[in-house]
């Protein structure tokens, strides 16, 4: 009796399950079934990658302080390319403090074509269009931040097709070092000669008729070199009408202290504002205009 009472209670406790039993028939494979499984972990796999990704991103945070650095020079990094021919034209930087920095101290002047080949024309095209996209979508400038010296070099690419052809510009390249002040940067006609109050440029023996201040801006930025910053001038071509046209650009430099998870580097931002002389043809249009409108009103007033 007792080994019977003894069986049947472990087979009571053998047969005791808190849980209620699934149906045989659900474990039953098939490939709608398995089909579902493979999306739904394969679902999961992405949103734990997702995840996973955004935690790691870089969230940019600003903070303005003033700069109390006086005494460091700072770095101009230049490639222009002008439409004139390297003995006419010349290149130098005078600030506040009359102190006149020469671009022999770290320019150089190379012979170039100014049109580019196809395939240069084709990065300037796409370095224009992610300028207009910079200027209409602010919040891309993080992402530049957050990609740099994982990007591909900014810089023009060589020319692809036969370069056996005369030059016909002049390529301004290389980079200075500056005071911390306000101060000029002038690429004009004639050689930089030092002058008692300020600066001079040999213009008298060059002919008028040579004068072309068409130019190109492969790159301009200020302080640490960084790969992948794309500066608000890089890109920039202007053609000049005539022989008396100018260009001026206004600029303001911000110093910029970049640091993430990856990098740190020190460079700068800056905005520009440009402005341009009217042409002798404009000129006249203008003055035209002006006289009509002049006219108009007169006739009225009688």
């Amino acid at each position: 009796m007792r080994r019977l009472n003894r069986r049947k209670t472990l087979s009571l406790v053998k047969e005791l399950d808190a849980f209620p039993k699934v149906p045989d028939s659900y474990v039953e494979t098939s490939a709608s079934g398995g089909t579902v499984s493979l999306i739904a972990f394969t679902t999961m796999a992405l949103l734990t990658i997702m995840e996973f990704s955004v935690y790691q991103d870089t969230w940019m945070k600003y903070e303005y302080e003033v700069d109390k650095d006086f005494s460091s020079k700072l770095r101009i990094n230049i490639d222009i390319t002008v439409a004139m021919k390297c003995h006419y034209v010349g290149a130098d930087v005078l600030d506040l403090a009359e102190t006149m920095v020469a671009s022999a101290d770290g320019l150089a002047y190379e012979p170039a074509l100014f049109d580019l080949s196809p395939q240069q024309r084709e990065w300037q095209r796409m370095l224009q269009l992610i300028q207009s996209r910079l200027q209409e979508e602010h919040s891309l400038q993080d992402v530049i931040f957050k990609s740099a010296f994982k990007s591909a070099s900014t810089a023009l690419p060589p020319r692809e097709d036969d370069s056996s052809l005369t030059p016909d510009a002049c390529r301004i390249h290389g980079h200075l070092y500056v005071n911390k002040v306000a101060g000029n940067f002038h690429i004009t006609v004639g050689k930089a000669i030092p002058h008692p109050r300020g600066h001079a440029h040999l213009a008298a023996l060059v002919n008028h008729d040579s004068y072309n201040f068409s130019h190109r801006i492969d790159h301009l930025s200020f302080g640490e070199l960084v790969p992948g910053i794309i500066n608000p001038l890089d890109g920039t071509e202007k053609i000049a009408v005539d022989h008396n046209q100018m260009f001026q650009y206004f600029i303001t430099v911000v110093p910029t202290k970049l640091h993430t998870y990856k990098i740190s580097a020190d460079t700068h931002q800056f905005s520009v504002t440009e402005r341009r002389s009217l042409s002798k043809i404009q000129w006249e249009k203008q003055k035209n205009a002006v006289c009509k409108v002049y006219c108009v009103v007169a006739m009225t007033e009688d």
